[in-house]
């Protein structure tokens, strides 16, 4: 029998499969060592590409916060707003009303102290009657609207109902009744002075009836408008007063 050639060719095939093999082993892990190397670098990549969009991101969010046209965080762009106007008027007019009022209390202020001079320097005889007459009867009285005066002042810095309503009550006591018992004192002097051009009493040399109607009227002007102004304030604090109870 001869030589078994076929198991010796099955060696053979099996040597070089064996060769081919050893042969690819370095391009199958160069491969591998490739394809590692580029997964990393396109994480790198991704990573890379993730943190500029989130930086963009913050960005265009702290670009729009900041502008005045973009996005903005809630509560910040004047929409809260709408529940505080409703408020805000009544605080508008008392400020106004106050301003008013503390106006008015100067002209009342300056008219007092005209009286109080007037009577003071006569009663005192710090000038001859000749120069300063005798004060009339309604200017007594009305040396008391430094009453409603105070507490008019007292009442505006803290809204203070109860002083404003003494202010009005004594107000209409003290500065307008004596103004009006005065005119009817003063009306047949001032009638003798129209009518005869005789005049007995004399403030630096002008008529006394003269000088105290003209002051008069400027009382009476400022008065009025004192107890409307204080009428209206004095809504103005009621009706803030009841939405604060009601809340």
């Amino acid at each position: 029998m001869g030589p078994d050639v076929s198991g010796g060719g099955e060696e053979v095939l099996m040597l070089r499969e064996e060769q081919e093999e050893e042969e690819e082993e370095p391009v199958r892990m160069l491969t591998a060592v490739y394809n590692i190397h580029l997964s990393h670098l396109l994480l790198a990549r991704l990573h890379s590409e993730q943190q500029i969009r989130t930086r963009s991101t913050v960005f265009f969010f702290h670009v729009n916060m900041t502008s005045r046209v973009g996005l903005r965080a809630v509560g910040t762009n004047g929409s809260d707003f709408k529940p505080r106007e409703r408020v805000a008027p009544h605080y508008q007019m008392s400020a106004s009303l106050k301003s008013e009022v503390r106006k008015l209390n100067l002209v009342h202020l300056v008219l007092w102290l005209l009286v109080a001079a007037q009577v003071t320097v006569s009663h005192l005889n710090l000038v001859s009657h000749d120069t300063v007459s005798m004060p009339y009867q309604w200017e007594y009285p009305y040396l008391l609207s430094l009453l409603p005066l105070l507490c008019s002042s007292l009442s505006l810095p803290k809204n203070n109902i109860s002083y404003l309503v003494i202010s009005m009550i004594s107000g209409g006591l003290f500065s307008v009744a004596p103004l009006i018992y005065g005119g009817m004192e003063m009306f047949p002097v001032a009638q003798q002075l129209y009518r005869h051009g005789k005049a007995y009493r004399f403030i630096f040399g002008f008529s006394a009836v003269t000088v105290m109607y003209l002051i008069m009227v400027v009382a009476v002007q400022v008065h009025a408008w004192q107890l409307y102004y204080m009428k209206k304030l004095l809504d103005s604090w009621f009706n803030t007063t009841q939405e604060k109870k009601k809340k």
